[in-house]
C-alpha cells in the first residue's frame, strides 16, 4: 500500500551543525519518490539554532520540554500528521536520503521497518568499540531471545512505521531504552517487522554524544528484563523452590548421609530459604505478569488468564488455610509430645522447620490470594 503522507521526524537537541543537512536530505527524498510528506523537528530543549534553521528550511518544530530521546520522539509522532513515519537521528549519523527502502517494506505491508547497521556497515569511528561488540550485541540478543522479535539490531536510530501501528505500541518510555520498547510492544502486539541493512557513518556534532554507555545501557538491560516475567521471576523462582523443596523433603524426618557426608539441618534451614525464596519470587512473577496484562490487555499470557480467569480466592483461601493448619498441627503435637514427655527436643527439630515452613507459605497464600483477587476484580468490572 503506497503511503499518502509521509513525515520525517528528527528529534533534536543542539543539532545546528547538522540538522540543516537531514532536513534537506529529508526532502529531497521525498521529492525523488514523488511522495507528499513533510519534516517535523522534535526539539527537546535546544539552545543554540536549530529552531531557526529548522523553520528557514521550511521544516515544522514540535516543542517538548520533557527531557529524553523517548519523550521527543513521543511529542513528534503523537503531531505527526503522516501515515507512515520515518525516523532517525538529526546527527547526520544516518543517510536520510535512504528512506525509500523503508517506505517500500511498509508499503509491502509491514508495521514496523528496522534498519540493520551491523549488515549496511559501520563507518570507522562511528560507534564506540564497546557499543559495536559488546553493548550492542549483547543487548540485541537478550532482546530477541526473550521477547522473541526478529530484529539484529534493536538500537539502530533508523527506522518507519505506520501510525496505526504506533497506536498499537502503547509506548511509554522516555530516555534511550524507547528504542529497545518500540521493538518489543511491536513484537508482543504481533505487528509485522522487517528490517533493512542500513549504514552509519561518523555523526557530524562537534561535541560529545548526548548518549552516555553505562547509564543508557542499563536502561536498555532494566527495560529487557522488567517486562520478561518468565526470566526475571518465574524460571528462577521455580528453579529456588524445586531445590528447596527437594532438601525439604530429603531432610523433613531427620539428617541423612550422602556420599559418605552428613546432611543435617543446616542444610534443611537453607531448604526451607530457598523454597519460601523461590515460592515469593514465583509469586511476584505472577503479578507482574498480571500488571502487564492490565497495562497492555492485547498481550497473551496463561499465567495471566490463570490468574485473572480461573482462579478464585476461595480456592486460593482453601490452599492456604491447609497449609497453615497442618503446620500449626503439626508444631502443636510436637510442643504436646514435648510437655507431655520432655523428650529431646532436637529429636523433632527438623519436624519443626518443615512445620514453620507450612505455616509461612499457607500465610503467604493466603494473603496473595486477597491481592490477586484485586485485579481479577478489577478486569470484570472493565470488562461490564
Amino acid at each position: 500500500m503506497r503511503p499518502q503522507f509521509v513525515t520525517a521526524l528528527m528529534p533534536c537537541l543542539n543539532e545546528e551543525r547538522t540538522l540543516g543537512t537531514c532536513i534537506e536530505k529529508a526532502q529531497a527524498c521525498l521529492r525523488s519518490l514523488g511522495l507528499d510528506g513533510e519534516v517535523v523537528v522534535a526539539d527537546n530543549g535546544s539552545s543554540d539554532r536549530s529552531i531557526e534553521i529548522a523553520q528557514r528550511l521550511g521544516a515544522r518544530v514540535v516543542h517538548q520540554s520533557t527531557r529524553g530521546y523517548g519523550a521527543a520522539l513521543r511529542a513528534g509522532i503523537e503531531a505527526a500528521r503522516g501515515d507512515v513515519i520515518v525516523m532517525a537521528d538529526a546527527d547526520d549519523s544516518y543517510d536520510w536520503l535512504d528512506m525509500g527502502r523503508f517506505i517500500e517494506k511498509i508499503a509491502q505491508g509491514f508495521d514496523l521497518v528496522m534498519g540493520n547497521r551491523f549488515q549496511g556497515g559501520i563507518a570507522r569511528n562511528a560507534m564506540p568499540a564497546l557499543h559495536r561488540y559488546l553493548g550492542n550485541p549483547v543487548l540485541s540478543t537478550l532482546a530477541r531471545v526473550i521477547h522473541r522479535a526478529p530484529v539484529g539490531d534493536f538500537h539502530c536510530g533508523m527506522r518507519a512505521f505506520t501510525k496505526a501501528a504506533y497506536g498499537r505500541m502503547k509506548l511509554r518510555a522516555p530516555g534511550m531504552e524507547f528504542a529497545t520498547e518500540m521493538v518489543v510492544n511491536s513484537a508482543r502486539a504481533g505487528l509485522r517487522i522487517a528490517e533493512v541493512p542500513t549504514a552509519l557513518r561518523r555523526d557530524g556534532r562537534d561535541r560529545p554524544p548526548h548518549l552516555r554507555s553505562f547509564r543508557d545501557g542499563w536502561r536498555h538491560l532494566r527495560f529487557i528484563f522488567t517486562y520478561a516475567p518468565n526470566y526475571l521471576y518465574l524460571g528462577p523462582g521455580a528453579a529456588l523452590m524445586l531445590s528447596g523443596l527437594a532438601l525439604v523433603a530429603a531432610l523433613s524426618r531427620g539428617p541423612i548421609t550422602l556420599a559418605g557426608q552428613y546432611v543435617g539441618i543446616h542444610f534443611l534451614a537453607l531448604g526451607c530459604l530457598l523454597t519460601l525464596t523461590g515460592f515469593n519470587v514465583i509469586n511476584l512473577g505472577i503479578l507482574a505478569k498480571v500488571i502487564a496484562h492490565s497495562q497492555m490487555p492485547h498481550l497473551n499470557s496463561r499465567v495471566s488468564d490463570w490468574a485473572l480467569q480461573s482462579f478464585t480466592l476461595e480456592g486460593g483461601l482453601i490452599a492456604g488455610v491447609v497449609l497453615f493448619i497442618a503446620g500449626t498441627a503439626t508444631d502443636s503435637y510436637i510442643l504436646w509430645e514435648w510437655l507431655r514427655s520432655g523428650s529431646e527436643q532436637e529429636a523433632t527439630v527438623h519436624t519443626a522447620f518443615v512445620a514453620t515452613l507450612l505455616i509461612v507459605l499457607g500465610l503467604n497464600i493466603v494473603f496473595s490470594s486477597f491481592l490477586l483477587n484485586m485485579f481479577a476484580i478489577e478486569r470484570r468490572d472493565r470488562s461490564s
